[in-house]
Order: structure tokens, then C-alpha cells, then sequence
């Protein structure tokens, strides 16, 4: 429950809640469950504050500091959260979905399960941060800083993560289909049993990501770097790798028929059980 007195003084303006703040730093801000959908908090001070279940939806938060929050279960669907600070806030279950969290500082937050379906994160700090189960699906994640974070069984289908770097990121069993992934950062990352079919992967650096047992069905990587890449029984049926770099890649037991291959540099590369059946080089 709500303190009532706190939620009368934050319903007093930015300002003078932020004065409170100050001068009564050691008293917890509780305000779970409260409805401050469509307020004009931008800027506030609600660190570490206990948000659970608070209805937030089309707030005004942008450059507030929400540190280390607690928004479980939370409403936070359309909201403005451009950069704002998150870092180390609880999400996990959130409702985030349409929101605007362009350059919005998330890094070692835990958006396990939360939905961020369409929502913009263009610019945003997500290294570290914790995004199991999330739905991302139609997100904008452009330029976005996704290292090292954990995104197993993400739904990211049909996202946008043009030059994201997603160095290092657990992707694992992820939805990818139709993304795009341009210009993107996936050296190191782990892409294993993933879903890539159809996404553009164009000029992307995959260099000693694993993507054994991936889906990659038509998918775009033109001129994408694999160099020493693992790919042992994955699916690249009709994939377009035209001047890929596929140095020292294994592709134990790969399927690459109908793949288009040509100028690729296959050097080096490991091709036992192979299906390259209608592929083109």
C-alpha cells in the first residue's frame, strides 16, 4: 500500500518532492500500487523506491532517477521514460509495452519476463542487464547496448537492432525471425537452438558466436562476419552469405543447401556431413 502522505506530497510537483527527497534521504519511498498513470514526473527522484504494482501508464519520466526501483508488476505501457536512470531497477513482469525508453540507462536491470513489445529503446544501456522471457517483439533496439545481457528465450521478432552491440549476450533459444540485425555486434554471443530465419543479418560481426542448431532459413548475411563461428547442425537453407568471411567455421553437419555462397571465404572451414545441395559459390 501506498504511503499517503508521500503520494500527497508527490502530487505536489516534481519540486517539492524532490526537496522532500533531500531533506528526509533515510525514510523509504513506499508507493505500491498507486495510480499515477498520465503524471508529470520528469526528472523526479524515485531511486530505490517500492513501485510494485503502481499504474504509471503515459507517465512523464523522463530523466528521472529511478535507480535501483522496485516496479514489479508495474504499468508502465506508453510511458516517456527517455533517459531516465534504471540501472539495477527490478522490472521483472513490467508492462512497458509502446513505451519510449530512447536513451534510458537500464544497465544491470532485471526485465525478466516484462513486456516491451514495440517499445522504443534506440540508444539504450542494457549491458548486463537481465531480459529472460522478455517479449521485445517490433522494439526498436537500434544502436542499443545489449552486452553481455541475458536475453534467453527473448521474444525479438521483427525487432530493430541496427548496429546494437550484443557482444557477449545469451540469446540462446531467442525468437529473432524477420529481425533486423544490421551492422550489429554479436561477436562472442550465443545464439545456440535461436530463431534467425529470415532476419537480415547483413554486414553483421558474428566472429566466434555459437549458433549450433540455429534456424537460419533464408536468412541475410551478406558480407557478415563468421570467422570461426560454430554452426554444427544448423539450418541455412537458402541463406544468403554472398561475400561472407566464414573463415575457420564449422559447419559439422550443417544444412546450406540452396545457399547462396558466392565470393564467400570458406578457408579453413570445417565441412564434415555438410548438406550443400542447389548451393551457388
Amino acid at each position: 500500500m501506498a504511503d499517503q502522505e508521500q503520494l500527497h506530497k508527490l502530487k505536489q510537483g516534481v519540486q517539492a518532492w524532490n526537496q522532500w527527497r533531500e531533506d528526509n534521504a533515510a525514510i523509504k519511498v513506499e508507493l505500491s500500487g498507486a495510480d499515477l498513470s498520465r503524471a508529470s514526473l520528469s526528472e523526479a527522484d524515485l531511486s530505490e523506491a517500492d513501485l510494485r504494482g503502481v499504474n504509471l501508464s503515459y507517465a512523464n519520466l523522463s530523466g528521472a532517477d529511478l535507480s535501483r526501483a522496485n516496479f514489479l508488476t508495474a504499468n508502465l505501457s506508453g510511458a516517456n521514460l527517455s533517459g531516465a536512470d534504471l540501472s539495477g531497477a527490478k522490472l521483472s513482469g513490467t508492462r512497458l509495452r509502446s513505451a519510449n525508453l530512447m536513451g534510458t540507462k537500464l544497465d544491470g536491470a532485471n526485465l525478466s519476463r516484462a513486456n516491451l513489445s514495440r517499445a522504443n529503446l534506440m540508444g539504450t544501456k542494457l549491458d548486463e542487464a537481465k531480459l529472460s522471457g522478455a517479449k521485445l517483439w517490433g522494439a526498436d533496439l537500434s544502436d542499443a547496448n545489449l552486452s553481455r545481457a541475458n536475453l534467453m528465450g527473448t521474444k525479438l521478432d521483427g525487432a530493430k537492432l541496427i548496429g546494437a552491440d550484443l557482444s557477449g549476450a545469451d540469446l540462446s533459444g531467442a525468437d529473432l525471425s524477420t529481425a533486423n540485425l544490421s551492422g550489429a555486434n554479436l561477436s562472442r554471443a550465443d545464439l545456440s537452438d535461436a530463431n534467425l530465419s529470415r532476419a537480415n543479418l547483413n554486414t553483421a560481426n558474428l566472429s566466434t558466436a555459437n549458433l549450433s542448431e540455429t534456424n537460419l532459413i533464408k536468412t541475410d548475411l551478406t558480407k557478415a562476419c563468421l570467422h570461426k563461428a560454430v554452426l554444427e547442425c544448423s539450418n541455412l537453407a537458402c541463406a544468403k552469405l554472398v561475400e561472407a568471411d566464414l573463415t575457420e567455421i564449422d559447419l559439422t553437419n550443417t544444412n546450406l543447401g540452396g545457399a547462396d555462397l558466392t565470393d564467400a571465404d570458406l578457408s579453413g572451414a570445417k565441412l564434415d556431413g555438410t548438406i550443400l545441395s542447389n548451393s551457388s559459390s
